[in-house]
């Protein structure tokens, strides 16, 4: 494969000792599932259902909000091929599209990655608890602005 243009020092020092780096260069092995310029999808060791596989940029990014725009839409765009082409194989139905980014927020290895997680009748899957909040107005008149001219500057 062709080096990435998304690709920089810094990301190389990055990558070195990165688990999902090394799938990417070969070095550990993988059961690769698609791969192109600047994306790799393989199938996640430690599922959450059958079927469960993973798509990540071939360039080393800790959290997406760090990835070029161009970037995140070459991961995203293979993303509707690769959902399909798992619900076949698997017979699942439903499926979640999960990315986390930083410890915090459940993120267990600091490389971008996208997880698809087929969801079966039997439960298999991802379990949530979404705990949903109303959105007050003091909190969305103080964040929308704030929010919408951090926008406006990137």
């Amino acid at each position: 494969p062709r080096p990435s243009p998304f690709f920089s020092p810094k990301s190389f020092v990055q990558m070195s000792n990165c688990i999902f780096c090394k799938i990417i260069q070969g070095i550990i092995p993988s059961c690769k599932i698609y791969e192109d310029e600047h994306v790799f999808s393989f199938m996640d060791i430690n599922p959450l259902s059958e079927g469960h596989v993973l798509i990540i940029p071939k360039t080393h990014f800790e959290t997406l909000d760090q990835m070029p725009g161009d970037l995140a839409a070459s991961c995203m765009r293979i993303a509707p091929k690769i959902a399909s082409a798992v619900l076949k194989s698997t017979g699942a139905t439903a499926f979640n599209i999960l990315q986390n980014n930083g410890k915090l927020a459940h993120q267990a290895v600091g490389h971008v990655h996208f997880h698809i997680i087929p969801k079966f009748e039997n439960g298999d899957g991802l379990g949530i608890v979404w705990k949903a909040n109303s959105l007050d107005t003091a909190t969305k008149e103080r964040l929308l602005p704030q929010i919408q001219q951090q926008l406006a500057n990137m």
